[in-house]
C-alpha cells in the first residue's frame, strides 16, 4: 500500500506548524490519500463528525489539554476508524494497512481504534492523554 507524499507533508504541518487539528486519510485505489482537514479552531465534536459512519479512515488529532499541574499539553492521536456497518473488504484492507500507514507518520504519541462514537468519546481521548 502507498502512501501519498501529501498525506506525510500534511502530517508534519500539523505537528510542527500547527496549522490543521485533525486530518483524515481514506484509502483510494492503492494508496492512502488525504479525505478532510481541520481548521486549528475546529473542535473534537468537528473531528467526530468528519468521520463517515459506514466507511473506514485513519485519522490524526491534536489534542490540547490541562495536566493536573495545571500545565498546557498536546499530544497527536492516530485514530483507527472501522464502524461496524462498513464492509469487510474495507476493514480487512484498513487493518492490514495500518501499521505500514503509521510509520510514515513519525510523532503519532496515542493510538486509539474505535469501531464506533463511544469508543472515541473526548473522555476516551482525555484518559489516554494524561
Amino acid at each position: 500500500m502507498a502512501v501519498h507524499d501529501d498525506c506525510k507533508l500534511k502530517f508534519h504541518e500539523l505537528k510542527t506548524k500547527r496549522i490543521y487539528r485533525f486530518i483524515t486519510f481514506k484509502i483510494e485505489g492503492q494508496q492512502v490519500v488525504v479525505d478532510k482537514i481541520g481548521t486549528p479552531e475546529a473542535s473534537y465534536d468537528d473531528f467526530a463528525a468528519s468521520l463517515p459512519a459506514d466507511e473506514c479512515r485513519y485519522a490524526v488529532f491534536d489534542f490540547d489539554f490541562t495536566t493536573d499541574e495545571n500545565c498546557q499539553k498536546s499530544k497527536i492521536f492516530f485514530i483507527a476508524w472501522a464502524p461496524d456497518t462498513s464492509k469487510i473488504r474495507n476493514k480487512m484492507v484498513y487493518a492490514s494497512s495500518k501499521d505500514r500507514f503509521k510509520r510514515e507518520l513519525d510523532g503519532i504519541q496515542v493510538e486509539l481504534q474505535a469501531t464506533d462514537p463511544s469508543e472515541m468519546s473526548l473522555d476516551i481521548v482525555k484518559g489516554r492523554a494524561l
